[in-house]
């Protein structure tokens, strides 16, 4: 069951490299009157989310930088800026934060989990259920680029 979930999250984050890849970096930035954030910033939440609510919660060392998470976690807004380097760091992690994710559940290396209750109302228990919940909550992110990159032409 979390493979097939795993396998799933690939696929929206292959989609959402291609989105951060294939559009122009003023389309990435851009905050649209009505919005309260861009393409990128909804990019690297999911990314910055994912580590979060499964090795956080878990007690694992997360597999990105700190100055990412304090970035772009809940509650943050970007500022309109972002250098390549950023950009290209978020697209690697787009994949590489699956495929550690999938290496260190078969290890079984999630073995304790710090009860969370998301702002969704969902009480995450354990790794499998944040995996779940984790899967839902870049749904809701993938929409909303989809109505930046709509809004933005």
């Amino acid at each position: 069951m979390v493979e097939n979930l795993l396998e799933i999250t690939l696929q929206n984050r292959k989609n959402l490299h291609k989105v951060l890849t294939n559009t122009p970096k003023e389309k990435l930035l851009a905050i649209p009157e009505g919005f309260n954030n861009n393409i990128f910033w909804n990019i690297a939440h999911t990314v910055v989310t994912q580590q979060l609510l499964c090795y956080k919660f878990s007690g694992l060392q997360m597999r990105v930088p700190k100055e990412l998470v304090d970035k772009f976690m809940k509650g943050t807004v970007p500022d309109g800026t972002a250098s390549d380097e950023e950009i290209m760091m978020v697209a690697d992690f787009l994949i590489s934060t699956v495929e550690w994710i999938k290496e260190d559940y078969e290890t079984q290396l999630f073995k304790e989990y710090k009860e969370y209750t998301t702002s969704a109302k969902v009480t995450l228990r354990n790794v499998e259920d944040a995996i779940g919940f984790n899967l839902f909550h870049e749904g809701l992110h993938a929409n909303t680029i989809t109505l930046l990159l709509k809004h933005l032409g």
